[in-house]
């Protein structure tokens, strides 16, 4: 078994043109392009994907190599995920060859091989550079090809860094000064995503919604801050992708993705100083700000090194725990501590907030300029009713939502009676065993 470090980039064709003179800059080794073609392999129930399981045969020359890619872990486009690879004398699938400790329990290894059937293809010419960067050794990779399922098929372009040895820090740096060529952005799918999506007849994606955050029980601090950094990640790349397939409604959802990472800054920064992450907030703000401007359009904003700069960073910031480096032992402690409790403490102040603000309206004036604090405050909400009973916390976000949706079409008439619901409604937050509340 080895772990996959890898980043994958989706890159426009007129950009891949000046790979070769960017990574002319570095101490490099060139291997020409070659044909490779990967047949991936699944069941009609979808048991592998169900399984966070990837099997495929790569076939190049006359060599055929099978892998099977387990579970692992996707920050932006940086995949880290431990792969099995079994030479075979035939492009014929075989898993009896894979370690039997792979699969889960009670498998039945004769009954799943009958099941598994060829799902999609991939046919592309890969051209290689292993890179000298820093005390580490990087190779470069650029597909251009086709993913194909049955009669639909997209074309293929893209580069991955793959970390060969070395520090994950250097992958990373490295990727930065790539993408300063620009025409490139982080492939948060796989190739076998993409497979996927196409034997499933490409199915158009819905916006979606921010979800209340889920953590599981007794999950610290750090871990709630992360997921909820991870969750704004995820809402950006996913709505990236419609906004990029045509659908102009994603770009509003983007830049709720982004105000969501801004209140996740917000609500830890009681914890981690403003200085672990100035400049990458400071690229958010620039990100939103010029999301601001209507129909913007879609290949070139999320092509621009604005854009990919700012997931780099991110990525960066959660995959090397950037904010370690600016904590003390006191606030270490406090990273530690219950997020249970840390999000009763955040939520009782976020409620008292919300409530001062509207409990004395005079005018209708009045809502429009509380609106968009309220929708922030809600974002922030999400991040910390995980550990709540769903249905309290659905019906109280409900009434401030449905305020904030007669605020902005300007129901007028129902304003003043869906401010006195949300004000007046009792926490959710404060229902657990009594050790489980905030202390004083």
């Amino acid at each position: 078994m080895t772990i996959e470090i890898e980043l994958k980039f989706i890159v426009l064709p007129e950009a891949a043109t000046k790979l070769a003179a960017q990574l002319a800059a570095w101490p490099h080794q060139h291997i020409p392009a070659v044909a490779l073609t990967n047949i991936y392999f699944e069941t009609a129930d979808n048991q592998l994907r169900r399984w966070d399981m990837g099997l495929r045969i790569r076939g190049f020359g006359e060599h055929y190599e099978m892998t099977l890619k387990t579970a692992g872990q996707t920050i932006g486009g940086l995949h880290q995920r431990p792969e099995y690879n079994i030479d075979l004398q035939q492009p014929e699938l075989d898993i009896h060859l894979l370690p039997a400790e792979i699969w889960p329990a009670g498998c039945d290894l004769a009954a799943l091989q009958q099941q598994l059937k060829a799902l999609f293809s991939t046919h592309f010419q890969r051209e290689k550079w292993l890179v000298s960067y820093k005390g580490s050794e990087i190779e470069v990779a650029f597909d251009r090809g086709e993913v194909a399922a049955g009669e639909l098929s997209e074309p293929l372009y893209e580069v991955e860094l793959e970390l060969k040895s070395g520090e994950r820090a250097d992958l990373l740096a490295f990727a930065a000064e790539l993408g300063k060529m620009g025409g490139l952005r982080l492939g948060s799918l796989s190739k076998a995503a993409r497979g996927y999506a196409l034997a499933q007849g490409k199915p158009q994606l819905a916006l979606r919604p921010l979800p209340v955050m889920q953590v599981k029980r007794k999950a610290t601090v750090e871990e709630g801050m992360r997921a909820a950094f991870m969750l704004g990640l995820s809402q950006w790349q996913y709505h990236e992708e419609l906004w990029l397939r045509g659908s102009a409604a994603a770009q509003a959802s983007v830049q709720e993705a982004l105000e969501t990472l801004r209140q996740a800054f917000s609500l830890f920064g009681v914890l981690v100083p403003r200085k672990a992450s100035s400049e990458l907030r400071q690229n958010l703000t620039a990100l939103e700000e010029a999301l601001n401007v209507k129909r913007l359009e879609a290949q070139s904003f999320c092509f621009s090194p604005l854009w990919l700069d700012t997931q780099l960073a991110l990525t960066n910031w959660l995959a090397t725990e950037h904010w370690r480096k600016f904590i003390d032992a006191k606030a270490d402690a406090k990273l530690q501590g219950s997020f249970k409790r840390f999000a009763d403490i955040m939520l009782g102040r976020l409620a008292a907030e919300m409530k001062e603000s509207f409990d004395n309206i005079h005018h209708n004036g009045e809502y429009q300029d509380k609106a968009p604090r309220l929708e922030r405050q809600l974002l922030a909400v999400h991040l910390l009713a995980g550990a709540y009973d769903s249905a309290a916390v659905e019906a109280w976000t409900g009434s401030w939502t449905q305020l904030l949706h007669a605020i902005r079409h300007q129901q007028e008439s129902w304003l003043d009676a869906h401010c006195r619901q949300a004000v007046k409604q009792p926490a959710f937050w404060m229902n657990g065993s009594p050790k489980e509340r905030p202390e004083n």
